[in-house]
């Protein structure tokens, strides 16, 4: 199953219905909504900050997650931004498979031969 961070925020109607209802009662909610969609929460987390809410979660697939996403927004109460998590081995996958990319401007492909220190700008390929 693949995992997502679901970030999310209460519009008014959703903090007064957290007020009413407590953190445990939305858990059992968002455990609810998890479930029905085949997946399940793995974290769920509310913070300070620019989101209320960090979910942590698994589910079938991407379109589970659109799924979920679109049941949250439509409610009207929430928004919910959803990415994608990779593991480590995902990403260990990754950088084995090659594929082509012709930079904008650049009339030739480009190779990458290795990553430039941490902003991850290429550095010289062939």
């Amino acid at each position: 199953m693949a995992k997502y961070l679901v970030e999310a925020n209460y519009l008014s109607k959703g903090i007064n219905g957290l007020m009413k209802e407590g953190g445990t009662r939305r858990r059992a909610a968002v455990d609810e909504l998890f479930a029905s969609l085949g997946g399940k929460v793995e974290a769920l987390y509310f913070v300070f900050g620019d989101r209320d809410v960090i979910i942590i979660g698994e589910l079938p697939d991407n379109t589970s997650a659109a799924a979920l996403a679109l049941r949250v927004n439509a409610a009207g109460v929430t928004t919910c931004k959803t990415t994608v998590l990779l593991t480590a081995q995902e990403i260990d996958h990754a950088v084995t498979r090659s594929g082509t990319y012709r930079p904008p401007g650049q009339d030739t492909p480009y190779e990458v031969a290795n990553w430039e220190g941490e902003g991850g700008h290429l550095a010289g390929g062939s």
